[in-house]
């Protein structure tokens, strides 16, 4: 009886422990990505696709910082074979006004932003709400903020808008209101609070990676592991 008794709870100990040790790492996973409610940056990624039809190939000039030089690399130039630039994912967009006329971005969930410079022929309205594949315009090489463009493209970039109130304060337009911001502020100034790397993530499939150097990197087909330097052109799907 005694051997039984021991053996029993020397059982239930083991059970007890492999239970708290489960629960121990799904809390862990559970709230470790799950960090938007401590404000930090580390917020689980959304299901993006990419922001063009499936089915088309699009040439890279590659990963590279909003201004190209310096700060964050949360930028993917991106030209698509039809021309046609789509939403990546749902969500809301807005339509910010500069001198030089409209460009676009989709606020998605927590936080998260995706821009669309460059673009034009513009077939969204500010605060619509959008679907994953819904047109928003063709590549081109509009300049409605400042900057430049040498060839016809959409300039796709990420954002997560979770500025601390002094950030804000130091800059207002890392708040997340964009009328009239130039695009050197934005490309700079905004890019360095709340411009996210594209680094390690992954859109439509395909998982991107920057590298030392402006417009470089290389995309990974999670599919298969095909690797697609940039430079390059891959497929979507």
């Amino acid at each position: 009886m005694t051997v039984r008794l021991t053996t029993t709870r020397t059982t239930r100990n083991r059970v007890i422990a492999s239970l708290a040790t489960i629960a121990l790492v799904v809390g862990l996973v559970v709230t470790a990505p799950g960090a938007s409610a401590s404000g930090n940056r580390e917020s689980l990624f959304p299901a993006f696709g990419l922001p063009f039809a499936p089915g088309q190939s699009a040439g890279s000039a590659g990963i590279h910082s909003d201004d190209g030089a310096t700060g964050p690399k949360n930028a993917i130039d991106l030209t698509p074979s039809d021309g046609i630039v789509r939403a990546p994912l749902d969500g809301t967009v807005h339509i910010w006004q500069c001198p030089g006329g409209p460009w676009v971005t989709i606020d998605h969930v927590e936080g998260w932003r995706t821009g669309y410079y460059h673009m034009e022929n513009i077939e969204v309205a500010d605060g619509q709400q959008v679907a994953p594949g819904t047109v928003l315009g063709t590549i081109g090489n509009a300049l409605p903020c400042g900057g430049s463009s040498s060839g016809a493209h959409v300039h796709f970039t990420l954002w997560l808008l979770t500025a601390s109130p002094a950030e804000v304060a130091a800059e207002p337009a890392a708040g997340g209101d964009w009328h009239g911001v130039s695009y050197e502020t934005l490309s700079s100034d905004v890019a360095a609070v709340v411009g996210e790397p594209v680094d390690g993530k992954a859109f439509g499939g395909w998982q991107f990676f920057e590298a030392a150097t402006q417009y470089s990197g290389h995309a990974v087909r999670r599919s298969d592991g095909w690797v697609v330097p940039f430079p390059g052109t891959f497929l979507y799907g």
